[in-house]
Order: structure tokens, then sequence, then C-alpha cells
């Protein structure tokens, strides 16, 4: 169903601001009904209109530890890469791994994770876990795919370590992927050939030979191997990825939300029946594909993989704002700016909590009904901005079509927000070796 005529915004304003819980600043966002509305969920995914909004990152953090001191959430699960992400797990769980030698998130875009708003949940996180046995402590990972060769050295470092001589097979089967490392997406071009001999086989091959031994590695020590065999699996998917990147077709957005996907599913099985997990990741992976344009193209995201696995045991929470600034790049691989978000078009959902007036509210859809589920099931305009933002072209660009409570269990609306705090470069004086944002 469509929305149309001008007036249909503004009836959804009014309805919007009946049912809306108020507050006054992100920081402030109100915890205890929307932990009650969450309930007993076993995953909970927060999401993001931006990957370059201060408050956003804020309001989620925020939400996450609560969910960790009340609700006994397991791990922390975000859009970034599976290495990226545990040099942090090892720093915030206190594991006695030697420091990398490279810097953690420093691909582009390096701002998404590298930022003062993530530092301060780290920081919060490793003190947390302090006081809490090994098993216990709260875990960090990584549920993407595009650190294609990080994972491949994290591969042959393990079986270097435990394995030598399959370490050796390793590098073998892994050497087919190496001309391509500068630009992982010249794989992909050379697939095109018919006659071009891909290295599919030999990454699965390598993978099911890790797989194969579980159980002799595995007792030694089950996260390093989790860690081996997530990279492996990554290498893989990885690989497949980027040699169907350029069919022009949906393959490679729904290869790499079934990679996260499966990523989820391994960690909740690593982690036991019990465990629980928060996924940080953008709204377009988090909400609900099916309630977007996303699903009339074929395209699927982790929201609707998970929604179709564990059902309402998924409570989803998408992100919107108005205006502010924004910390993104006009091109893939360009510098970052801080960029003046425009005001959200009319007919968008953004536009109508706009004109509700009021700075900051949360608002509940999964248990909604009457005027208010008939009012927010009509399709609007809802904006998305990634590490790109082109506002020259922004009704092209960043909108798209949605069903907000089908899409989302909750909409955190912030009217104004403001771009996060990329950190300089350099290492943060004071910190241990092993802290994950030195250079």
């Amino acid at each position: 169903m469509t929305g149309g005529g001008a007036g249909q915004p503004r009836a959804l304003s009014r309805v919007l601001k009946e049912v809306a819980e108020p507050f006054e600043s992100g920081p402030d966002i109100p915890l205890e009904r929307l932990l009650s509305r969450i309930g007993a969920a076993r995953i909970v995914m927060l999401g993001e209109a931006s990957h370059g909004t201060s408050e956003f990152y804020l309001a989620r953090a925020r939400i996450t530890r609560a969910l960790i001191e009340q609700k006994g959430f397991s791990f922390v699960a975000i859009e970034g890469d599976w290495p990226d992400a545990a040099r942090i797990d090892h720093y915030v769980r206190h594991s006695e791994y030697p420091p990398s030698e490279w810097t953690a998130f420093s691909r582009f875009p390096t701002w998404m994770w590298r930022n003062e708003e993530v530092r301060g949940f780290i920081d919060w996180l490793r003190e947390f876990n302090r006081l809490r046995s090994a098993p216990d402590r709260i875990a960090f990972h990584g549920l993407d795919l595009y650190s294609l060769y990080s994972s491949i050295r994290a591969v042959l470092e393990y079986l270097e370590e435990v394995d030598p001589d399959l370490a050796v097979d390793a590098r073998r089967r892994y050497e087919c992927l190496a001309p391509f490392e500068g630009e992982p997406a010249n794989y992909g071009r050379a697939a095109l050939d018919p006659a071009y001999q891909t290295c599919e086989k030999p990454v699965l091959d390598m993978l099911r030979e890790l797989l194969s031994r579980h159980r002799r590695y595995a007792e030694h020590d089950s996260d390093r191997f989790l860690d081996a065999v997530q990279n492996a699996r990554l290498v893989a998917d990885a690989e497949e990825y980027y040699r169907t990147l350029y069919y022009g077709t949906h393959s490679a957005w729904n290869l790499r939300d079934t990679h996260m996907f499966q990523t989820l599913e391994s960690l909740l099985d690593h982690y036991g029946s019990g465990s629980k997990a928060v996924v940080w990741a953008h709204n377009s992976h988090v909400g609900d594909s099916d309630a977007t344009d996303m699903g009339r193209r074929g395209e699927f995201n982790i929201g609707r993989l998970a929604r179709g696995r564990y059902g309402d045991a998924v409570y989803v929470v998408g992100f919107g704002t108005d205006h502010g600034t924004v910390a993104a790049a006009s091109n893939w691989d360009a510098p970052m700016e801080v960029k003046s978000v425009r005001p959200a078009l009319a007919g968008s959902y953004e536009h109508a909590c706009h004109e509700t007036g009021l700075p900051c509210f949360l608002l509940p859809m999964r248990k909604a009904a009457g005027e208010v589920r008939q009012a927010l099931m009509l399709r609007h305009l809802e904006r998305a901005i990634g590490v790109i933002y082109r506002p020259e072209t922004e009704r092209q660009s960043h909108y798209f079509r949605a069903c907000l409570p089908e899409q989302f269990d909750e909409y955190v609306w912030l009217d104004e927000t403001s771009a996060i705090t990329p950190f300089s470069t350099g290492t943060i004086p004071g910190m241990p070796d092993t802290y994950p944002f030195g250079v």
C-alpha cells in the first residue's frame, strides 16, 4: 500500500505525537519501558540511519549496556570485519593474545568504528569484564566479510602454531588470491572470464579441512578454533562475494547478509543455548527487508533471515533523524567529511516525525493497533545514509519506500544529530600494546 496526498504526513505526525514516548536528548534515552518491551528476546538488533552519527552510536551503547547489565546478554556483534573486531574482543575480555602488527578498522571507512563514541563503549566493556571470570565475560565480534586478506593471515598464523604441516597446505591453497590483495574487486573482474580458473575450490577445501579437525583443535582452545574457522569461512564467502560482484544482480548483497547471519548463528551456537546477542548494524541490514523496496528487488538481509529463523525472539530497533551533521564521504575511498544533513523530504517517515515537534522519542510498534497501526502501515519514503552521502542527489541516492511497523519493532527518533568524532592518527597515550585502536 502506498501513501499519497500532501495531507497524509501531517495526519501521521498527529498520530505519532499521541503514542510517542518523548525524551530530551540521545544520551538520555529512557530504558525501563523499552527493556520491558524487549522482554525475553534472544537477539536485539540496534540499527542506525547513517554510519557517521554520534547520537546513534551513543544511544546504541546505552541500550546495550542495559541489556548486558540487566538482561544478561552474552556478546555484541557488529557490522564490522571479523579479525578487526577480534582485536577488540581480545582487549575487552582481557585475553592473553599478543598485540597485532596491524590496526583494527584501518581500511575505509575508518571512522565507522574508529571513533570516540565506540571507544567509550569499548572502555566500559573492558572495565565491566574486569571482575568477571573468563567464561562469563561479554564478547565482541564482527559479522562482515570484507577482511579477505586479514582473515587469510589469521588462518595461517593459527595453523603455523597448532599444525605447521597444514599451514603449508593453506598457503598453497590461498596463493590463488595473492595477486589481488591490493584490490580484491579485481578478482571479480578476472572471474568474469569463463576461461579463468577461480579460487573457489581451494578456499572451500581449506575450510572443510579445518572443520574436519574440529575435535583435535577445539578441545585445546575452543575460542581460538572458532576464530580460525570463522576466518576460513570468511575467506570462502568473500571469494564468492567478489566473484559475483560484477554480475549486476542482488547476489552480492544477499551473499554478504547471509554471511553475517550465518556468523551470528555460529556465535549463538558457540556460546550455548542460553546465549543472547546484541547486533549493531545499519537500518538497511537489521530492518526486515520484506517491508522495503529491497524485498521487491529480490534482496534480503540479516533482519529478515533472523526473523525467519527466530521469530519473536528477535527485537529490532531502528533509528532516524531529520537534520544536523554526519561523517561521510562523497565517494568510496574518498576522505571523510563532516556534511550537513538536509531536512527530511515531505512524504517521508522522517518528515512526519519532525512535524511532531518533539526533539526525541521512542515509537513502540510491535503491538501497535487501531488508528496508529493503520497510519503507520501506509508506505512512505525513508532515508538511509551509509558511508557515502550525496545531498545533491538526495532523493535518488538515499530514499526508498518502506512500511515502518513491519520493518522494525521500535523506532528511535532524534530530530537533530551530529557527526561522530573520529580518532586522529597516532597511538592513544597511556594505553597498553594490546589496545585495539593503536597504530
